[in-house]
């Protein structure tokens, strides 16, 4: 259960009723009662109409076969309504990814296909991100994201409503989300517990953007109105542990039927005032207001700027540890009882100024015997011919000197393919400031790149003169599996020879963010090549709008000597 919550699989979510993969058989038979069951509003003239399956069979496929002679399907989460979705394995990028099934011929195939293509170009991080939508041999599947350090938001709520921190972080970030995506002319229409996940980072990300609803069938109206109130539905949830509809849903009760659309704050005592207002102006079904009557928010947008327009609510402050109690007089003594002695340390030794100046005196005749015993036994060496040189100094050339900073006069990217990276970022790499980067590009392959289409990436350094060299540290913004750097001593700013002629000064792989290549030998150069070969997997950046692949940067360079 836990690997299938955190998982990007936007359609294996019930909406309350028995699990879908129990009732597949049913579903894929009867398309009219199928779509009775997965209706996630309380009815559909808010949520969208659902258009029937028809008679359409899911493809048969079973563990272990390949799509693409890439994608190897690994696990079935859902059967449903002539689709199925899979946990796969894509073994070109060795990771794991998600996959929805259906046949060429399925009523919904082409809507999925344009839902999931025009998903790919937003290109915002903040959603689950759609990385190929293919029809072929019969077979269409969209291929998305799988986000194993998620978690949805249907368990979090189950263990209790949100403080009032997170519950602000949820709605705020989800509406400016579909703010975005609605400028876009994008909708979800199924927006619940099931599709949000929170990422380890306390970052939430919506999963089945416009692909949900195509699977489904689902359209709407009033498109911006429907994703709305679903966000004020998970406000509401998230502050009440309450579903704001009479049935239950998404493991959470509804409320008492027959009494209507109540305010959060008139369900569980201690909800934060304006909060539970803001669930009202987004719940706008059948009428219900905030309780200011204030407007209602009738669009994601509206929604965003009625948080932004709000007090911020600030985190919980951390909990300290309550220091010790100042030991008191008992009550008895301060009444005129019997005193009872409290433990008092003993004061220190010598603390009279009698004690003070014996000190002193003592420490004087040490300093003093000290002394006359070194002003002896130089004079002892001396007299048997022995230079006058401290023995604590070393005359010889054995120990090196204390490793200095090397600074960093000039730098070129190297690419003898030609192909360069970002050229005109290079300085980045040693101004001081490691909020500055030069980067890669993203690569499909890795994390070694693959010789025949790439060597590597790498920046030439000048020293302005030779220079012994110590060491190289190298900070990086990507972690993972994983980085390899080689440092070359090279000719110029341009290397002349090729890569197999120059001078390999040492190598380093890490998983972390910081390399360090330490040279025992303490080699001699003025240009140093710093070269990648492997680099790791990343997601969407979006300080770098670097797409997901195989990538790696550099914040800052120090060289020693």
């Amino acid at each position: 259960m836990a690997e299938r919550s955190t998982a990007a699989v936007d359609v294996a979510d019930n909406s309350g009723e028995q699990p879908l993969t129990a009732a597949a058989d049913q579903a894929t038979t009867d398309g009219a009662e199928a779509d009775k069951k997965v209706s996630t509003h309380k009815d559909t003239k808010r949520a969208g109409h659902e258009s029937p399956a028809r008679d359409a069979q899911p493809p048969e496929m079973h563990s272990g076969h390949k799509l693409a002679r890439r994608y190897r399907l690994e696990e079935c989460v859902t059967r449903l309504e002539g689709f199925s979705s899979w946990r796969a394995v894509d073994e070109k990028l060795r990771r794991a990814v998600g996959v929805h099934l259906l046949p060429a011929d399925h009523p919904r195939a082409r809507p999925v296909l344009a839902a999931a293509r025009s998903a790919a170009l937003l290109g915002d991080p903040r959603f689950v991100q759609v990385l190929d939508a293919v029809e072929e041999n019969d077979l269409v599947y969209v291929v998305h994201e799988w986000l194993p350090d998620a978690t949805e938001l249907t368990p979090i709520l189950a263990s209790g409503p949100l403080e009032p921190h997170e519950a602000y972080q949820l709605v705020s970030q989800v509406s400016q989300a579909m703010a975005a995506a609605h400028r876009e002319g994008l909708a979800h229409l199924r927006l619940n517990p099931g599709s949000v996940l929170r990422t380890g980072t306390g970052q939430y990300r919506i999963r089945g953007l416009a692909v949900m609803a195509a699977l489904r069938g689902i359209t709407s109206d009033h498109p911006q109105q429907t994703d709305t109130e679903a966000i004020g539905a998970l406000l509401y949830a998230a502050l009440t542990q309450r579903w704001p509809y009479e049935s239950d849903a998404h493991g959470l009760s509804g409320l008492p039927k027959g009494l209507g659309l109540i305010a959060p704050d008139q369900v569980r005592a201690g909800v934060h005032r304006g909060l539970s207002e803001l669930a009202m102006r987004a719940l706008v079904n059948d009428g219900a207001t905030a309780s200011r009557q204030e407007k209602p928010c009738t669009t994601p947008e509206e929604l965003a700027k009625a948080v932004a327009a709000m007090p911020r609510i600030r985190p919980p402050e951390s909990a300290f540890a309550t220091p010790p109690a100042y030991p008191r007089v008992p009550s008895s003594a301060r009444n005129g009882g019997p005193a009872q002695a409290l433990p008092v340390a003993p004061p220190p030794t010598l603390e009279s100024r009698t004690g003070r100046a014996l000190k002193w005196s003592v420490s004087a005749l040490l300093i003093a015997a000290l002394g006359l015993g070194s002003w002896q036994l130089a004079d002892t060496l001396l007299e048997d011919g022995q230079p006058d040189t401290p023995r604590s100094q070393s005359t010889g050339d054995d120990t090196p000197p204390t490793p200095k900073k090397i600074p960093v006069t000039g730098a070129k990217e190297y690419a003898p393919d030609g192909n360069l990276q970002q050229a005109d970022k290079v300085g980045k790499t040693y101004d001081g400031d490691t909020s500055t980067l030069w980067r890669s590009r993203s690569f499909n392959e890795g994390p070694d790149l693959d010789p025949a289409f790439k060597q590597g990436v790498g920046i030439v350094y000048d020293l302005g003169t030779s220079k012994k060299l110590n060491d190289v540290t190298v900070d990086l913004r990507y972690a993972g599996d994983h980085t390899k750097l080689s440092a070359y001593a090279v000719d110029s700013l341009s290397p002349s020879s090729p890569l197999s002629e120059m001078k390999l000064l040492g190598s380093e792989t890490t998983r972390t963010k910081k390399a360090q290549l330490s040279f025992k030998e303490r080699p001699e150069a003025r240009y140093v090549l710093l070269w990648i070969t492997a680099m790791p997997y990343s997601a969407y950046d979006k300080k770098t709008y670097s797409q997901p692949g195989f990538k790696q940067a550099i914040t800052e360079v120090k060289f020693t000597g």
